[in-house]
């Protein structure tokens, strides 16, 4: 079979990039996904018991007017609108996020340890050398000791040092020192940082509702089942483990872009090289089900303490009813809790929903006598969960993507691009978009950065 474009992967990019070429009216592409539903990292699934679980604490908000109006389209009004609750369990009490902003919240011993380490800074965080060092020149050690070094090993799998500090942008609410002592002195809760301080969120189906229904008018153009398994750059062809070969002329990639360059039958050295420079890590969902009613207007909390394994819990019936059996959220309640592992950070996946009950009850989320009320336990692996902004990525990057591309090959998307700093959904999916525009109209990426554009 041949076709002007195929695309692996039907996740969030891959299906941007079908959606702009099915609204340009092109039809010559495919789609193929190893799988057998749409969605990738943010497809959702429904449990034995009813229960509905996100691969992770997905929300939805854009930065992009064009990936807002294909969500309209997709879900019309059957959303929920949400303002963010977040907090951080530390010390025995809960701090609002932005934890820096917050320290008010603290017991007096750690408040004050933070307040000199921040009155305490010196050196330019712009001369970091590291994510570490960053860290330290932008937190100070009060902070860094408490939230900042744990937390962040804790969701990375890596030691700090071995991270860029290229990544930040607006991830991290950085320290306006007059403004937290402000919110001390008037004993202020300050917490509508952030561009996902308002969301949305499907209101049957979880996150995956909003690419079931972005994909319903081409389903029919994608090929559920087709595992690839090697890719020939110089005949432009991908092969499939079910024997079914794609013919292309251009290749979008949305898959780990490492696994792409395994793949390749015709890799040169310093291709199969560089993609050694690149790292990830990878997590376990564990979704637990209850039995019993659960007042708590959070919406999702970090844990950057040893006594628990986790280092976010989503009260994911907040987000919807019908993430509950029947919708029925005076009857039941459910919790989704997320482990990052690595090579530095083992876990051990037979035991971790039990250690996740345990992680819960220490840090009291839930009573020791709730966990007899846990009538659904669901455990989803992610091998590719984050891709580490390391200190290696981007000189990796600089020889994969315009190797890549001069062979007609577009690799984009979480992993496709390797660029966590633009991995939400509507970056990805944006991605997509504008790789399409870029290829048909040579009109400038504006979310990937690399390759070779001009």
């Amino acid at each position: 079979m041949k076709y002007e474009f195929v695309i692996i992967g039907a996740g969030p990019c891959g299906l941007g990039a079908a959606y702009h070429l099915d609204k340009l009216g092109h039809a010559d592409w495919r789609i193929l996904e190893r799988s057998d539903h749409v969605g990738g990292l943010a497809a959702s699934y429904v449990d034995s018991n009813g229960f509905t679980w996100d691969v992770g604490g997905h929300v939805l908000f854009s930065h992009y007017d064009y990936f807002d109006r294909a969500v309209e389209e997709s879900l019309g009004d059957a959303y929920y609108e949400h303002l963010r609750e977040s907090w951080v369990r530390i010390l025995g009490t809960w701090v609002p996020y932005p934890f820096q902003n917050n320290i008010r919240h603290l017991p007096d011993e750690a408040l004050q340890e933070c307040l000199h380490g921040l009155r305490s800074l010196s050196g330019d965080p712009s001369a970091a050398a590291n994510f570490r060092e960053w860290m330290e020149s932008v937190f100070g050690a009060g902070i860094v000791k408490y939230f900042m070094e744990p937390y962040n090993s804790k969701v990375w799998g890596m030691p700090l040092e071995s991270m860029s500090r290229e990544w930040i942008g607006e991830r991290v609410s950085v320290v306006d020192l007059s403004r937290i002592e402000r919110n001390i002195a008037e004993q202020r809760d300050d917490v509508s940082w952030g561009p996902n301080n308002r969301f949305r969120f499907p209101k049957q189906g979880g996150t995956g509702a909003i690419f079931e229904g972005i994909v319903r008018p081409f389903k029919d153009r994608i090929s559920f089942g087709c595992d690839v398994c090697a890719i020939d750059f110089g005949n432009k062809v991908v092969r499939c483990r079910n024997g079914e070969e794609y013919h292309y002329d251009i290749l979008i990639n949305s898959s780990p872009v490492d696994v792409l360059v395994e793949q390749s039958v015709d890799a040169p050295e310093p291709l199969r090289d560089a993609v050694s420079g690149l790292v990830h890590n990878s997590g376990l969902i564990v979704g637990l089900g209850f039995s019993g009613r659960r007042v708590d207007p959070k919406c999702w909390m970090y844990f950057p303490e040893s006594s628990s394994p986790f280092y976010r819990v989503t009260n994911f019936y907040n987000y919807s009813p019908n993430n509950v059996p029947r919708g029925d959220v005076g009857r039941f309640f459910s919790l989704m809790c997320e482990t990052t592992y690595s090579p530095h950070k083992p876990v051990d996946s037979a035991t971790i929903i039990a250690t996740t009950i345990a992680g819960l009850v220490n840090s009291g989320m839930i009573e020791s006598g709730q966990a007899n009320d846990i009538v659904s336990r669901y455990l989803i692996d992610i091998p590719y969960s984050y891709p580490v902004p390391s200190l290696t990525r981007d000189r990796a990057l600089a020889v994969i993507h315009p190797y890549l591309e001069a062979q007609g090959v577009y690799s984009r998307g979480r992993f496709g691009a390797w660029q966590y700093e633009v991995g939400n959904m509507d970056h990805s999916f944006m991605q997509g978009v504008e790789v399409v525009d870029r290829i048909m109209t040579g009109a400038t990426e504006q979310t990937f950065k690399g390759g070779n554009q001009k």
